[in-house]
């Protein structure tokens, strides 16, 4: 099954999409925007974590793809707890070409609604590096609400940075939907 936006389609990586996604694990411009560490990774490492990953019910990962380009970038739901309905959600555009044409949003509206709509999530959960003023504008775009700061969490380049942490509720999704009519006719 895949998931459908306005504009993307968020489905399962595949295992040629791995060349692609072995060539954004190792762009350190595309990490250095990122929650969490990242060490180079070589491909058989990428075709490891495929196989487990094609597999894992509590993290979802999915390729963001366009009819026209292909895939773009990836989505997740990680660390589901299934009992209290929740989830962490992240995103990686790759081709900085494509940044700030709305493909971004309109994953995350698509997964958002995925996660409230089909899977009765009652809340999505995240974090931005200080620094990244574009993700930490686009998440609140996008519904969510700050819940709070992590002082001098993450180290890059010599530093340490705050860790922005954001949430979004059922409520939250459906009062953004209403409010911009992302979906319009559909919901």
């Amino acid at each position: 099954m895949n998931i459908k936006g306005k504009s993307v389609i968020l489905r399962a990586v595949e295992e040629e999409d791995l060349p692609l996604l072995h060539k954004w694990a190792n762009d350190p411009k595309i990490w250095y925007m990122l929650d969490g560490w990242k060490l180079p990774t070589n491909f058989a490492s990428l075709k490891k974590w495929h196989e487990v990953a094609t597999n894992d019910k509590d993290n979802l990962r999915l390729a963001i793809d366009t009819p026209d380009m292909g895939i773009i970038g990836t989505i997740n739901l990680t660390n589901i707890d299934w009992k209290n309905n929740h989830a962490f959600t992240g995103l990686i555009l790759g081709d900085k070409d494509i940044r700030g044409k709305g493909y971004g949003v309109d994953a995350f509206m698509a997964i958002e609604r995925y996660a409230f709509e089909e899977l009765h999530f009652e809340r999505l959960e995240g974090s931005v590096i200080e620094y990244n003023e574009v993700a930490y504008n686009f998440t609140l775009k996008c519904g969510w609400k700050v819940e709070g700061r992590q002082r001098k969490h993450y180290f890059r380049k010599n530093r340490y940075w705050d860790r922005i942490v954001f949430g979004i509720t059922r409520e939250d999704y459906y009062e953004c939907v209403k409010a911009n009519n992302y979906w319009g006719d559909e919901q």
